[in-house]
């Protein structure tokens, strides 16, 4: 795991994209096709603003699946994953070859699950592009994380904490709107990608990148499992930083 620090969270933003569209354009050139997994919230804005302006990116060559989204939420919803996506990454780059995007509508969440699982072992994935959640979360895997399970794609429950910074980040009005369920990636399919470009910024998630970076690996802090990644670059401003022992 390499990690790095920079002063504004627009240097580490540019930094992650550059790092994640070269993983890109090695996949098509090697295989002729990328497939990657794409990472929403307020802390990959400035990320995806700088991917999507990135030159010589083939995206009709690229395979998109995307980490969780909410059980119940329409993908018209403000707060929906998949609203996010479309928004700031889907409509700017342009067709892609494919976008696998988890319903949360789907009358039988274990049934949209298995539908993922089989499209997602047909695209070994080249890079995922993550974040850390200010508990520690690694796509919706609360504390305590589930490190065992091997299906793709999970149906999990939400802890408040998680729910309430999609309050504080202005995605709903109050935690009552809040699902309480959503389908996500699990960790073992997370590490199963050949690289992971994590991008962490703001000081409420320097807890987060402590316990992430230099802490036991543990169910407690599900990022913590990143150390075991042999192909993981972290990229932080200061703020998220702030409390890291050893800064770069």
């Amino acid at each position: 795991m390499k990690k790095y620090v920079f002063k504004t969270k627009d240097e580490m933003a540019a930094a992650s994209a550059s790092s994640t569209a070269q993983a890109i354009k090695q996949a098509i050139h090697a295989r002729g096709q990328a497939n990657i997994v794409i990472g929403t919230g307020a802390s990959q804005y400035e990320m995806f603003q700088h991917l999507v302006a990135t030159r010589g990116i083939d995206w009709l060559k690229v395979v998109m699946f995307h980490l969780d989204e909410y059980i119940g939420l329409e993908s018209s919803h403000p707060g929906s994953l998949r609203h996010y996506l479309i928004e700031n990454f889907m409509d700017r780059v342009g067709p892609l070859r494919a976008a696998y995007l988890v319903k949360g509508e789907a009358p039988d969440p274990a049934q949209e699950c298995r539908r993922l699982n089989v499209l997602i072992q047909a695209h070994p994935i080249d890079v995922a592009c993550i974040g850390f959640g200010e508990n520690g979360h690694l796509a919706f895997n609360d504390p305590p994380a589930d490190f065992e399970a091997e299906e793709p794609y999970l149906v999990v429950q939400l802890d408040k904490r998680c729910r309430m910074q999609q309050v504080g980040e202005g995605w709903f009005k109050s935690l009552e709107e809040v699902p309480a369920r959503a389908i996500s990636m699990s960790v073992r399919q997370i590490l199963k990608s050949r690289q992971l470009v994590a991008t962490v910024p703001d000081l409420r998630k320097a807890e987060a990148a402590k316990n992430a970076l230099e802490g036991p690996v543990t169910p407690q802090c599900p990022a913590s499992i990143i150390q075991q990644h042999e192909n993981c670059v972290v990229f932080l401003d200061q703020a998220a930083a702030s409390r890291l022992a050893q800064a770069q």
